[in-house]
């Protein structure tokens, strides 16, 4: 899909407790507003399901920052035990200091900003969320664990659109029960014949589009 606007791309790097994370941040030109991705179990930056996501959001407009949550040598252990990638407190951790790093830059810090968090990235984005209630605005889950959310579930503030495959029916019941436990606006969309890595001709397609909707319509304010 050919780019409908200007980006400009850099490569970033924070430091959280001593570890280096690395990160992409494009910005189109202008930017309407900006969405870190939180990746899920065993996935990185470079994920070509989140990297198409972004593509299409920032082709409405909005700057993408694609984070690695975990350093390389974090991610060599988590391939051997699988136990960081459910650390939520540990990877909300960074992806708080990731939205306070946009903060104090001079391009992004005025935007409107969401998470879009898959699989077990689903579960920090809404801890993440509840922590800066006054900064996240929208938040896209894709095929992710939001109860491992716990106790911030209520707490979130934001918007949460929560996307799920018709046929990925364990994670449908944690999404169905998530979302009674949320008092922020919910909204469950369920790409029928969809399994959980949306892999199925069309399904990553609705699911880009569902995110970018619901982010132009939580973060860009209405000309109306």
């Amino acid at each position: 899909m050919a780019r409908m606007r200007l980006a400009a791309e850099r490569q970033v790097v924070l430091e959280s407790g001593g570890v280096v994370l690395e990160g992409d941040l494009t910005q189109p030109q202008p930017a309407r507003g900006a969405v870190v991705f939180a990746h899920g179990s065993g996935s990185s930056r470079l994920s070509p399901r989140n990297r198409y996501v972004a593509g299409v959001l920032q082709d409405a407009g909005l700057a993408t920052l694609l984070m690695d949550l975990l350093c390389a040598r974090e991610e060599e252990i988590d391939a051997r035990t699988g136990h960081l990638r459910f650390d939520v407190g540990l990877l909300a951790g960074r992806l708080i200091e990731a939205t306070d790093w946009l903060e104090r830059q001079p391009e992004t810090r005025d935007l409107p900003l969401g998470y879009f968090g898959a699989s077990t990235g689903a579960g920090a984005a809404l801890v993440a969320a509840a922590a800066r209630p006054d900064r996240v605005a929208a938040v896209v889950s894709r095929g992710g664990r939001p109860d491992l959310a716990g106790d911030a579930l209520p707490r979130v503030q934001a918007p949460t659109l929560l996307i799920v495959g018709g046929e990925d029916r364990p994670v449908l019941a944690m999404n169905e029960d998530a979302q009674s436990r949320m008092s922020a606006p919910t909204r469950l969309e369920i790409v029928p014949g969809a399994t959980h890595l949306f892999e199925e001709p069309g399904a990553l397609e609705q699911v880009a589009s569902l995110a970018s909707l619901w982010f132009v319509g939580n973060l860009v304010p209405s000309r109306g």
